[in-house]
């Protein structure tokens, strides 16, 4: 590629002075490397933000073993409710998130905008320490709802921006592995919490919780303003030719640019979302999957019907969840390396299937407590969504305003199945959980039913002829052939078998 065409490029780069390249940065495995590992040290506080976000979400399930439900006077309807409402804002707010986020990113830095939903977020768990009543913890579980939908969503989309697909598994993994563990410290910290501070200045245990959480998410929300990416083209810690490496990158992973169509407004990319048979497949894969998986929120009551302490019950119950987000981690380098990603999750939600009937079989407590961990690896074959939402990337990975509203879009069926696993887990049903367990399985089973549909569908794409392209499909390969170098038909089949392997 000539220089011209380097200098053309370089004036597109927002934030980027016009240069004149004398020695044009070349795509080699050195300087890939030194590029991703800068890359990759912006992905470890994605990973504690994420510990956070699930440590907050879920600290309320630790706080009930030790008198919230009691002190709040609240029936075993009503806290059912305040596990669900938190998903019940989660979910609408998901979409309108990446869409606002995508379509003002010359305006906002993903860095400022995640970080100071986080301290939002972090704030409001503090002042569910706070609560006294049903209507004021139902008020903070809505408002944490509608910040914590930044995160995830906004999160995968950016690490989407700057990872190939071959790279995409593996770091998402990482950040949902953070999601993970925040069940086996938050049950480490609950302990130690509920343990140790009940009464101390005459505040109970588990409003100490909330008071310690959220002080300590703020912090971390504050430093990841410094600390998160941006996009490619406006991060302040790249240089020029980085910033063009980085971009040259996603372009011939897939033979498209990762740009959006001129003009594009703000709901472009949800109506090519919404008319795409595959960003249905996912929806409701999502929607099977997740209610499969209600089963976390409520994972210290189930541990409960061991029959052990609520210290005991705590510990016992942190351990299930380092299995599979070590698990995961490794499941997702594996994915990455041979490009494929349903199988990656199949096979551990039939691991997931053993355990659900073992815990329909017996009350056995060493059963149960195997059954446990079975279930937990259900988190490995997605790692907390990883995989799955790795996958949407793949399969819909241009143009960006339709991918950052499909991955949106699984999310928010994803956790409406979750929404609506909150009320199967009914009291009355306790200690052995049979119609809860059953739901679950059969969800499961439906789960593996889309994932084979969403196989068969890639099959039509091996038709796909370059003619049948519509313009802004076109411009996007000319755009990713000139910057690579390389003929239109090139990057034409390389996107062709790209899309068709995932």
């Amino acid at each position: 590629m000539s220089n011209a065409s380097r200098t053309g490029f370089a004036e597109d780069v927002k934030g980027a002075r016009p240069i004149q390249f004398n020695n044009p940065p070349e795509r080699d495995n050195c300087t890939e490397r030194r590029l991703r590992r800068k890359l990759d040290l912006r992905v470890v506080p994605m990973i504690l933000l994420a510990m956070m976000s699930s440590m907050d979400r879920i600290a309320i399930t630790f706080a009930r073993l030790k008198g919230l439900q009691s002190d709040l006077h609240l029936t075993d309807v009503q806290y059912d409710t305040v596990i669900a409402v938190v998903y019940a804002s989660y979910c609408p707010a998901l979409v309108p998130s990446n869409m606002v986020g995508h379509s003002l990113l010359g305006l906002f830095r993903p860095s400022i905008y995640i970080g100071c939903c986080v301290v939002i977020w972090g704030i409001i768990s503090t002042l569910t320490g706070l609560t006294k009543d049903y209507d004021s913890i139902i008020t903070c579980r809505i408002l944490l709802g509608l910040a914590e939908a930044v995160f995830y969503p906004g999160c995968s989309y950016l690490l989407s921006s700057w990872y190939t697909r071959k790279e995409l598994g593996l770091r998402t993994t990482l950040m949902f592995a953070g999601g993970l563990t925040a069940h086996a410290f938050g049950s480490l910290c609950a302990a130690a919490v509920l343990g140790t501070m009940e009464g101390m200045l005459h505040i109970a245990a588990w409003r100490w919780l909330f008071f310690i959480q959220g002080i300590f998410t703020v912090a971390v929300g504050i430093l990841s303003m410094w600390l998160l990416p941006d996009y490619p083209h406006n991060t302040r810690w790249l240089s020029v030719e980085e910033k063009y490496l980085a971009q040259l990158r996603l372009a011939k992973d897939v033979g498209e640019a990762d740009i959006d169509s001129e003009n594009a407004s703000i709901f472009e990319g949800l109506r090519m979302a919404i008319t795409d048979v595959k960003a249905y497949l996912f929806m409701f894969l999502a929607f099977s999957l997740y209610l499969s998986t209600s089963f976390t929120n409520f994972f210290p009551t189930l541990t409960a019907t061991l029959g052990y302490s609520t210290t005991v019950t705590l510990l016992i119950a942190a351990p299930p969840w380092v299995l599979p987000a070590i698990v995961g981690v490794v499941n997702g380098w594996h994915s990455d390396r041979t490009g494929e990603r349903f199988f990656h999750s199949v096979i551990y939600w039939w691991i997931t299937i053993v355990g659900l009937v073992i815990s329909l079989s017996t009350m056995a407590t060493a059963a149960r407590y195997l059954a446990q961990y079975l279930m937990a690896l259900s988190l490995t074959g997605m790692c907390g969504g990883t995989l799955l939402i790795a996958w949407v990337a793949d399969a819909i990975p241009r143009p960006p305003g339709k991918r950052s509203v499909a991955i949106a879009l699984t999310m928010l069926f994803g956790n409406a199945g979750t929404l609506v696993g909150s009320y199967i887990w009914k009291e009355n049903w306790s200690p052995q959980y049979h119609p809860s367990f059953l739901i679950c399985l059969c969800s499961l089973l439906a789960t593996v039913l889309f994932g084979k549909c969403k196989k068969r569908e890639n099959k039509h794409v091996e038709h796909l002829k370059i003619n049948g392209l519509n313009k802004d499909e076109r411009r996007r390969i000319e755009k990713a052939a000139e910057m690579e170098g390389v003929t239109i038909d090139e990057a034409f089949k390389r996107r062709k078998r790209l899309v068709n392997s995932y």
